[in-house]
């Protein structure tokens, strides 16, 4: 498996916790959670912006990377 395989998985994984935190924001009555879940959800979704560009860096300086 390469690094830019790898790399896939943990963003489309990241994205799915994203999922679920906004799902669980959703379903809260309780404010102070649904805004925890809110703020960590905009966490999760920087953090796959930032795996997201280094994924496209990755596959630009290697393209052995690339999903064929």
């Amino acid at each position: 498996m390469t690094v830019g395989v790898k790399m896939q998985q943990t963003i489309a994984s990241a994205e799915g916790v994203a999922a679920n935190l906004k799902q669980f924001a959703l379903e809260t009555q309780d404010q102070q959670a649904k805004q925890m879940f809110n703020q960590l959800a905009q966490t999760v979704d920087s953090c796959v912006t930032t795996l997201q560009s280094r994924l496209n860096y990755i596959q630009q300086q290697e393209p052995q990377y690339r999903q064929q």
